[in-house]
């Protein structure tokens, strides 16, 4: 009787062992399982192509905003000292022109406060200031966007992993005693996919924001140091 189970045994592993070899060489003549992107953007829905389409605008906002930033914050070597020099000879014209032929927020700035140049320095200041925020408000176009994108992303993909969750319920709820791992993979794969998409598309986005924020905020930095270094210009006395 032992000799019979101990045979029983060997056979049924035998049979697993033959049915693993037939799997294995069906793969290896069809070729390696992969999946594709297309795959996977059927399995996640709307949500997952809604997601596709926040992420080219996220990158597109950065992109844009960065090369916008770069360029603002370029300034001409000695470009402060000839002002200082222009104002200290009398040739605000020059300085103007100078200005002018800088397109910077920089340049901007100064080119207000040159002129204001006979007006109490108050104002020279506050007229400084303005130019200074209307220049960091225009930097931080689409800025908030680019939030708005971090912060929803993984809200979306959370949205489709519940709307995966249900969907398997359902299918288990309408198939009875007849469940399988099949019937159930559609919505769970579902869910995994978005939620996998959304927290790609928040964590690209949620950096690339803070990489435009300390950006700015150089700048902004930068700005008041030429606004206070332009009020000291006219604080000195004229060289004679």
């Amino acid at each position: 009787m032992l000799t019979g189970i101990i045979l029983q045994i060997s056979m049924a592993g035998q049979k697993a062992a033959d049915t693993t070899a037939a799997v294995l060489q069906q793969q290896g003549e069809s070729g390696e399982i992969s999946m594709s992107l297309w795959d996977l953007a059927l399995k996640g829905g709307w949500i997952l192509a809604l997601l596709a389409v926040l992420s080219i605008i996220a990158v597109y906002i950065f992109i844009e905003r960065f090369m916008a930033i770069s360029k603002g914050s370029k300034e001409e070597k000695n470009f402060m000292n000839n002002i200082r020099d222009f104002i200290h000879e009398g040739r605000i014209d020059s300085a103007l022109t100078l200005c002018r032929h800088n397109d910077t927020p920089i340049a901007r700035m100064i080119e207000k406060g040159l002129s204001r140049i006979g007006k109490p320095l108050n104002d020279i200041n506050t007229a400084i200031e303005n130019v200074g925020k209307l220049e960091v408000s225009r930097l931080e176009k689409n800025i908030a966007g680019l939030a708005t994108i971090s912060g929803a992303g993984p809200m979306l993909g959370f949205l489709g992993t519940v709307m995966g969750m249900i969907r398997a319920f359902y299918d288990m709820s309408m198939a009875g005693n007849n469940i399988d791992i099949a019937l159930l993979s559609t919505g769970i794969y579902q869910a995994m996919v978005t939620t996998v998409a959304g927290l790609i598309v928040g964590i690209i986005a949620y950096v690339c924001y803070n990489i435009l924020v300390a950006r700015i905020e150089k700048l902004v930095f930068i700005l008041e140091a030429r606004a206070t270094e332009f009020m000291d210009v006219l604080h000195e006395p004229a060289k004679k």
